[in-house]
């Protein structure tokens, strides 16, 4: 795969062109962001893959719904089955599936009982989520790279392993690399939040790397972290602790862009994993898929089945065909270090 990067190198070089040479139309308002009449805060990446955004959404909604904001959650709806404008929610119940919306806003929706709409075009979908739901601030669901609506505060995510990574990947931009542009674009952030998931990374070692990052400088970087809040059954909704299933024979199924921190997290609880069955990411999930699920699971003679609560969205869809199956999903929230830095820039 490193050999692959070095090959495609020079299609990287014209993509990082490509970019540098919109970012310039922006930053000189050649190209001009709209200005809406809501506050708005966009949760972006700069690394392609699970960083963490939805959890942080989560965590934003959260946050404002707890001092009586009312908060909307506006996303692209990738992979979704459906085109244009679509009201995921008014605030009050989910209006469409989750194939027609997308498994994250969906998550974010359910979780949260939050307004929440799809559009692919940013800024005609703010307009029509004010005239739907009149919300107090709109979140931008990964917006980084979507500079056509204008924002009063963006939050960039990076995750941890990618900056202790020596993977010489993580620098180049796609298609060689896992840059979605590149990483001196950083700057733009108001906001980094450095996210451990649950790997078991150093710290000390990890900021030492953030100081050796000069595009870094001066920007309020925080840490964040993954905890199992618990394990919840897919037929009853009920709820268990992680200690109840320490030595389980389990299969874990992820459809997750970075499986191995949702694995690490069942390995250093001492969950014993029979078998893992990893599918691409944001999958939508088929009756043969189930059916390879349920095949592994008798296979390998496993106790039960946990899987991410993003796929179990998708899953729950087929609740009839599981039914046999002691199925579960792992529930997690995002805990940031030094919140009440953060909190401060929300609430101003």
């Amino acid at each position: 795969m490193k050999i692959l990067a070095y090959i495609l190198w020079p299609l990287s070089m014209i993509y990082s062109l490509i970019m540098n040479i919109r970012n310039f139309m922006f930053d000189k308002e050649i190209f001009k962001a709209t200005k809406i009449d809501k506050k708005v805060i966009s949760i972006g990446n700069i690394h392609v893959g699970g960083t963490g955004k939805t959890p942080a959404v989560i965590y934003l909604v959260e946050y404002f719904q707890k001092f009586n904001f009312k908060p909307a959650v506006l996303s692209r709806g990738y992979k979704r089955k459906s085109k244009g404008y679509v009201l995921v929610s008014d605030g009050f119940c989910i209006t469409k599936d989750v194939e027609k919306v997308g498994d994250e806003i969906y998550l974010t929706a359910k979780e949260t009982n939050c307004a929440a709409a799809v559009c692919e075009k940013r800024v005609i979908g703010a307009k029509k989520l004010i005239e739907d739901t009149n919300p107090d601030v709109i979140i931008l669901d990964d917006a980084f790279q979507h500079r056509w609506i204008k924002r009063d505060l963006d939050i960039v995510l990076i995750d941890a392993n990618t900056l202790v990574s020596n993977d010489i990947r993580n620098k180049l931009v796609l298609p060689a690399g896992y840059l979605r542009e590149s990483f001196k674009n950083i700057k733009r952030a108001d906001i980094v939040i450095i996210n451990h998931k649950f790997y078991n990374l150093d710290i000390e070692k990890v900021k030492e790397k953030i100081d050796k990052i000069p595009y870094l400088a001066g920007k309020l970087i925080l840490h964040s972290h993954y905890k199992v809040e618990n394990i919840v059954d897919l037929k009853f909704n009920s709820e268990y602790s992680l200690e109840e299933f320490i030595g389980q024979k389990a299969l874990a199924v992820s459809g997750i862009a970075n499986p191995e921190s949702f694995f690490n997290i069942l390995e250093n609880n001492n969950l014993h994993i029979t078998e893992k069955l990893i599918f691409t990411d944001h999958k939508n999930y088929t009756q043969d898929d189930i059916e390879q699920i349920r095949q592994k699971f008798y296979y390998t003679n496993s106790t039960c089945v946990i899987t991410t609560q993003k796929d179990f969205v998708k899953l729950s869809n087929f609740q009839q065909e599981l039914d046999d199956i002691d199925f579960f999903f792992i529930k997690i929230k995002m805990h940031i270090k030094e919140a009440e830095k953060l909190n401060k820039f929300l609430l101003s």
